[in-house]
């Protein structure tokens, strides 16, 4: 194994930012191939990269976390993107319903803490569980969200999942992706119609009002204090301090290079 930072992918993201999405996503299918998948919580930008995906000869499945809490909304634009995409959607689950949870540990998502501990048990947890079966995920993050992501690059580094994260749609304006979902005819979660700018659990996502940030509908009952599940790495803290470790070959690929081996 070898170890990668994401100092070493200074120059290829440089290189990435002239690429469209699809060709990123092209790029990822050849680089990984069946150690590829594609991530989508069924939002606005998930459902732009699931459209993509059927219209590339590709096969990538998408990982989808049901926390067993989501709207039934979700659910149903997930089945309409089964049906209408023909992709292959992995329905990932937590191990214990929340009914149990609630049972074991207290109604967790009232504090800071038990909102992070809620959010690891119910979302990080099932992609972990799944982690070893790939060396990259494509995700559906933009910089236009905002926030910590405002940096975000278009290759980053998941320590978790041991993963390369791939950020097709990085350099999509708002603007862009509502123009993309309108010329393609892209499924849409009717949720983001009623006011949610962003889509989680039921317990914790409520509508914005205009003037105020997207990621203010979610966990408003603990104030700003809380504004990510923790399921994205790069939310939680600077890419630069991220490193993965690899195959040597993999990453001699990755990076375009060649390794003299000596004996």
């Amino acid at each position: 194994m070898a170890r990668l930072t994401q100092a070493d992918l200074r120059q290829l993201n440089e290189t990435f930012e002239e690429r469209s999405p699809q060709e990123l996503i092209r790029w990822a299918a050849e680089m990984f191939g069946d150690r590829l998948a594609a991530l989508s919580s069924m939002q606005r930008g998930g459902s732009a990269l699931c459209q993509m995906l059927s219209t590339l000869d590709v096969k990538i499945p998408v990982l989808f976390v049901d926390t067993g809490v989501l709207f039934q909304e979700t659910y149903d634009t997930r089945d309409r993107i089964i049906e209408k995409y023909g992709l292959e959607v992995r329905t990932l689950m937590p191990k214990w319903s929340m009914e149990k949870q609630t049972q074991e540990h207290g109604v967790l998502y009232l504090s800071v803490e038990g909102q992070q501990q809620c959010c690891h048990m119910r979302k990080s947890e099932p992609l972990l569980a799944v982690s070893d079966q790939f060396d990259a995920m494509i995700s559906s993050l933009r910089r236009s969200d905002g926030g910590n992501r405002s940096q975000l690059p278009i290759l980053a580094l998941d320590p978790q999942t041991n993963c390369i994260r791939i950020n097709p749609l990085s350099t999509f304006s708002a603007e862009q992706l509502s123009e993309y979902i309108r010329e393609n005819g892209v499924i849409v979660n009717p949720l983001h119609a009623q006011g949610y700018a962003t889509i989680g659990c039921n317990r914790c996502t409520t509508p914005v009002m205009e003037n105020e940030p997207g990621r203010a509908g979610r966990w408003r009952h603990l104030g700003p204090w809380s504004q990510y599940c923790g399921i994205n790495p790069t939310d939680m803290m600077s890419p630069d301090k991220l490193s993965i470790d690899l195959p040597l070959d993999l990453v001699d690929r990755i990076l375009g290079r060649e390794t003299d081996f000596v004996i």
